[in-house]
């Protein structure tokens, strides 16, 4: 599965928020005017794209009405996402250029940090990479834990001190023996922490400067984890992290479960911080690189043009190839029945037997004399022999559907006894 069908169907909310909106407003105008591009500003802001960046959205797209000359207000969309696409700029990735590359993940308390890390650890294991993680969050309950049984799960070495210990030790600790065991990765696990924490703050910047001092020559990431969900409060908590730590890329949890996406468009644009992995379910490959044209494509794809609007829960392309052999088995099985009745009613012969139960061979058969006789005029419907109906009426009995002969023939017995009951009465 494409990038393009797992992100669709991971911002399916955002979506049909957006394209709801917008299709409403659509319906609402039969020109493109100023009153036009003052509703579409506020539908803008209602999906949680920001009012500054959807004032610049609507600017943008001024100058494309007039540069290409456009009357119909459901033309709209496909320069709305030419220009979102514009605006989120190139897609920036996690480079593994140094070895170790040291990933350091920040964030508030339930974003989904560990998660994160298991995920992508996960990831990097997977491409042949060889990866430690550090559980510098020493102040949470069973964090500590937690993280490793995502590394027993990924197959990453851990490395950790008791709960209760200096989280920039840690992270030291495992620059260490990252360097010296030859790792790839070195993912570094932090105590989640509200950025209006001060104190907690500034033990982020002691982090920070171990990373930078001990790891001279590496590449530092610093990933900041912000849930979905909480909109354009993820703007501001992104703010004031960026203030203490020099935040290289956003990871973006949790977005197949909110309608609030539109907030990577202005985390991206008032900030200047890219976003370089989502979020898009609970699957150990859920966590995905980043493509602004697909997300500006899929947020405005609609349900009767994307062919992966499906459950996610079923992934399986055998599933579909299964219904339909067994579609095909059903309609044999059909075939089959009607050709055993057509068989069992009219081609069914009864097979004469001498008096020791043997068949009869053809040549003792006396052949009966053929007699012609007229049907009688008053009378339309020629009868069968006896013996022929008592055949016919056998098979039927005896056949794949002999239940409805049975129903059939109990009603016309019911039938002649009612009449018979009624003319012995009078």
């Amino acid at each position: 599965m494409g990038f393009f069908e797992k992100i669709a169907e991971g911002i399916r909310k955002t979506r049909d928020s957006v394209m709801g909106r917008l299709t409403s407003l659509f319906n609402s105008f039969t020109k493109i005017d100023e009153e036009f591009f003052e509703s579409l500003e506020e539908t803008l802001i209602m999906c949680d794209i920001g009012a500054e960046t959807s004032i610049e959205i609507c600017d943008a797209l001024r100058k494309k009405v007039k540069e290409k000359g456009l009357t119909d207000p459901s033309e709209i969309t496909t320069e709305l996402s030419s220009i979102i696409e514009e605006m989120l700029g190139e897609d920036k990735k996690i480079e593994l250029d140094t070895k170790p590359v040291i990933i350091l993940v920040i964030g508030v308390n339930g974003a989904g940090k560990t998660t994160t890390i298991g995920k992508l650890a996960s990831k990097y294991i997977a491409d042949g990479k060889k990866v430690i993680v550090a559980a510098a969050d020493t102040f949470r309950a069973a964090a500590i834990e937690q993280l490793e049984v995502w590394c027993d799960r990924a197959g990453a070495e851990i490395v950790k001190h008791s709960e209760g210990s200096d989280p920039a030790s840690v992270v030291f600790d495992a620059i260490q023996a990252a360097k010296a065991r030859g790792a790839d990765v070195l993912i570094c696990d932090t105590a989640g922490r509200l950025h209006n924490k001060k104190n907690l703050m500034e033990e982020l910047k002691k982090i920070n400067r171990i990373c930078q001092g001990q790891a001279e020559g590496c590449r530092v990431e610093t990933l900041l984890v912000l849930d979905a969900t909480t909109g354009q409060n993820a703007v501001n908590q992104a703010k004031m992290f960026s203030e203490v730590a020099d935040v290289s890329g956003i990871v973006l949890t949790k977005l197949d479960g909110t309608a609030k996406g539109g907030i990577i468009i202005s985390i991206h644009k008032e900030l200047g911080i890219p976003v370089k992995l989502v979020g898009v379910g609970e699957k150990i490959d859920d966590l995905m690189e980043f493509s602004a044209h697909d997300f500006a494509q899929a947020l405005f794809v609609s349900n009767t043009n994307f062919e992966g609007n499906y459950e996610r829960l079923d992934e399986d392309p055998e599933k579909d190839e299964d219904i339909g052999e067994t579609a095909l088995e059903a309609d044999t099985v059909r075939e089959q029945g009607e050709e055993e009745l057509v068989r069992d009613t009219v081609e069914t012969e009864e097979i004469p037997l001498d008096d020791g139960g043997e068949p009869v061979e053809e040549e003792e058969l006396e052949e009966e004399p053929v007699t012609d006789t007229e049907p009688d005029e008053e009378s339309t419907d020629v009868e069968q022999p006896a013996e022929e109906t008592a055949v016919q009426k056998k098979s039927l009995k005896d056949g794949r559907f002999g239940f409805l002969f049975k129903e059939i023939t109990f009603g016309k017995k019911k039938e002649k006894t009612e009449e018979t009951s009624q003319e012995d009465m009078q």
